[in-house]
């Protein structure tokens, strides 16, 4: 087959969740870096409150917060920018 008529997938659609609470220092630091890694890469994320949901509260509250990309857990506490970036564009 030609490389003219080769194949490429299309890129995958990305998410990212925040995990947190209200008035959480960490919270905020990991929203900041979301906010920018996101805004430039064109992916989106949203927010979950863990004083809201039960279950979340009961399953991160020790590690808040908690990043999930693409539903699986990504990290905690501190958001790391460039390892963000890595995992979003690969």
């Amino acid at each position: 087959m030609s490389s003219l008529f080769r194949r490429t997938a299309a890129p995958r659609e990305r998410s990212v969740t925040l995990i947190g609470k209200p008035d959480c220092h960490l919270c905020e630091d990991a929203q900041a870096v979301i906010e920018k890694v996101c805004g430039e890469l064109g992916v989106s994320w949203e927010w979950k409150d863990i004083t809201r949901d039960p279950s979340l509260h009961d399953q991160y509250w020790e590690q808040i917060p908690v990043v999930l990309v693409d539903g699986e857990q990504h990290t905690f506490w501190r958001v790391n920018e460039e390892r963000l970036r890595k995992e979003l564009t690969k």
